[in-house]
């Protein structure tokens, strides 16, 4: 079984930035899909961009312009690069295997002054 894990979350002003990223352990994941999600209390876990193995991405129209995702690898690690942030980006952040339904334990990003 994979293990995944994320790092780089934190507390940011808004227009700041932050990068998340998830390292993948157990296996390769260099030819899967692997996708950002992210989830309020309270609310429905909603995804928010995806990468798939020969590099396309897709984007959520409320993140789209302002965070990119892409991938190392070598490192077999995916990353999740966010810009412009805003007070309603607020979340706990999940990487996701989509080939293997693996999920990481997430990373909380607060966007607040």
């Amino acid at each position: 079984q994979v293990q995944l894990v994320e790092s780089g979350g934190g507390l940011v002003q808004p227009g700041g930035s932050l990068r998340l990223s998830c390292t993948a352990s157990g296996d390769s994941t260099s030819t899967n899909t692997m996708g950002w999600y992210r989830q309020v209390v309270g609310k429905q876990r909603e995804r928010v961009a995806f990468i798939t193995g020969d590099g396309t991405t897709n984007y959520a129209d409320s993140v789209k312009g302002r965070f990119t995702t892409s991938r190392d690898s070598a490192k077999n690690t995916v990353y999740l690069q966010m810009n412009s942030l805003k007070p309603e980006d607020t979340a706990v952040y999940y990487c996701r295997d989509l080939t293997r339904d693996d999920w990481g334990q997430g990373t909380q990003v607060t966007v607040s002054s």
